[in-house]
């Protein structure tokens, strides 16, 4: 399960995404810094609804909101903006039912970010997930490696609503083996990880989100 550095109100998610064609073919990643083995994939499908006001108020202060149905970690979840190293995550049960109604409990936690405006769905992102997680010579996990192949529609209202986009991308998140350390240990890693994607034809995503690319946005 991929919660890593622990923090208050949350846990640090550390990762590296990067974009790849339908070309690509995820390389071996044995012998990459310290990864020593791999477990058998497993193959999993996520859909998750994103919330913002309809000015993309949280959007523009780079903090994303999602119901997410589907993999280890079904829930409300809040992500925050970005770390010096990382993005801190919290995370809030599913709840009953099929609505989509936002927990009290999520807005609470957001503060006065967004007041009393609505919160309504903005995207859908919809990821056929082929996850592996790599190990370290005593069998620490290190690493979740994910295959995402991804559908997004655009929610929000007017000339973009319904808008449908399409990619494929690599996901490279540290487990709690991975985090231990310092941040040049940390970083070391994934370097060392990115070499390989790099080389079977991986390159610097387009967007810093799913959410971002959904909407069409750069960041």
């Amino acid at each position: 399960m991929p919660q890593t550095v622990h923090m208050s109100g949350g846990d640090v998610e550390i990762e590296r995404k990067y974009d790849v064609d339908s070309a690509a073919r995820m390389p071996s990643l044995i012998g990459a810094g310290r990864v020593a083995s791999a477990d058998e994939a497993d193959a999993f499908d996520l859909d998750a609804t994103y919330f913002d006001t309809p000015e993309l108020t949280l959007a523009g202060q780079r903090v994303a909101v999602r119901r997410r149905v589907g993999g280890h970690d079904a829930g409300w979840h809040i992500k925050w903006p970005p770390l010096a190293e990382g993005r801190r995550e919290q995370q809030f049960p599913l709840g009953e039912g099929e609505g989509a109604e936002l927990p009290a409990e999520v807005r609470a936690a957001l503060g006065g970010l967004v007041g009393d405006s609505p919160l309504v769905p903005i995207a859908r992102v919809q990821n056929h997930r082929v996850a592996t997680v790599l190990r370290d010579a005593d069998g620490e996990a290190l690493v979740e490696l994910a295959d995402d192949h991804v559908v997004a529609t655009d929610l929000r209202s007017g000339a973009t609503q319904g808008t449908e986009r399409r990619w494929q991308e690599w996901e490279v998140e540290l487990l709690p083996g991975g985090s231990a350390g310092e941040a040049s240990d940390r970083a070391a890693l994934l370097d060392a990880i990115e070499v390989r994607l790099v080389a079977a034809g991986a390159q610097p995503p387009s967007s810093g989100s799913k959410l971002a690319r959904a909407l069409g946005l750069s960041r």
